[in-house]
């Protein structure tokens, strides 16, 4: 495919629907032909996000506006529940869509447990492709309808799947302590992720009850065709970006062959960089690329593999991630208006 895909971005006054357009205003082959917004359909975009200036001028649209004859293609950057009623509208009208929230990510008899509802659309599950570039590319080109994983099974799942399929590490009891900044909360204030609430502070939250730990276990069992079992503790840390997940696992092997199975599983991913064995990633080196940077360690002594991953969760957790599946759907290279060099400082 040749000519430029006409794109709406549904939930463009988001963290990660702002994201989305950051990146699309670089891609070659990509025109942004309609953005929506809940409570701020009606402003200029530019009024919402002045840092966006090549979109300034356009009008947020109602979530509920027909993209017919507008789109090709859209990014769905709305709250989880959302897209499940609007994507089947969206696919019934020729558009392909990529999905950020977690609408298309599990078995729909999962939804009340773990989200909270019954899935209104659930002939769409079976259907919906999981869009984790690096373990799933040949199902992402040529789908319809792309269920953009969450920022902490992308990095878990990068960091792990290597080992369990190898079989370097025992794939019941993994251990998952991952810390996310606050833009994860998404856009609309709470006390939560009040400024006076999450300065200087870490803590746990949604401990046995976060929706990314079936996603965690379901890619895990796709992606290595072993049964696995986690335990998934998040933590909420004073930083706008970046999530940091540091998985640990029994292990009988060394630390060069779990480094090496890394090595080899990641070779060609231009979005994965895996580090020198023994060395961990940081989450600040990865802001603001599409990057997931993993480490490696062993505790010999007690035979616990200790893996890290990095990532911006914003871009390779979220928006990167979708223009990264955008690419694939459409036959385009890869890594086309994605950025690969973090801003540390």
């Amino acid at each position: 495919m040749s000519e430029n895909v006409q794109v709406a971005v549904y939930g463009a006054s988001g963290y990660s629907g702002a994201e989305l357009l950051r990146l699309l205003a670089g891609h070659p082959q990509s025109e942004v032909a309609l953005v929506t917004a809940g409570e701020r359909a009606g402003q200029r975009l530019g009024d919402v996000f002045p840092h966006l200036a090549p979109f300034a001028n356009m009008l947020l649209e109602s979530v509920d506006t027909d993209p017919a004859g507008r789109a090709d293609l859209a990014f769905l950057a709305l709250p989880h529940g959302r897209s499940s009623t609007l994507a089947p509208k969206l696919l019934d009208a020729d558009l392909r869509v990529v999905d950020l929230a977690g609408d298309f990510r599990l078995p729909a008899e999962a939804y009340p447990q773990w989200y909270g509802f019954d899935h209104p659309s659930p002939e769409w599950l079976g259907k919906a492709v999981y869009g984790l570039p690096e373990l799933f590319a040949k199902d992402v080109a040529g789908a319809d309808l792309v269920a953009n994983p969450g920022c902490y099974p992308t990095a878990a799942a990068l960091a792990l799947v290597p080992l369990v399929r190898a079989g370097l590490i025992e794939p019941a009891g993994i251990l998952i302590d991952a810390k996310s900044g606050v833009s994860g909360a998404g856009a609309k204030p709470t006390a939560t992720v009040h400024y006076a609430h999450t300065e200087g502070s870490v803590r746990p939250y949604r401990v046995g009850t976060h929706q990314h730990t079936p996603e965690i276990e379901l890619v895990l069992d796709r992606a290595s065709g072993v049964a696995t079992s986690v335990t998934f503790v998040p933590h909420l840390v004073p930083a706008v970006r970046g999530v940091l997940v540091t998985c640990y696992a029994r292990t009988g092997f060394s630390l060069d062959e779990l480094h090496a199975a890394l090595v080899a599983a990641y070779d060609t991913a231009p979005f994965v960089r895996v580090l020198a064995a023994g060395e961990m990633p940081d989450a600040k080196r990865v802001t603001g690329s599409n990057v997931c940077e993993i480490g490696v360690g062993l505790d010999a002594r007690t035979g616990t593999a200790v893996v890290a991953a990095a990532v911006d969760n914003l871009v390779k957790g979220a928006a990167g991630q979708a223009i990264q599946n955008l690419n694939l759907l459409l036959g385009w290279p890869e890594d086309w208006g994605l950025p690969v060099h973090g801003t540390p400082w």
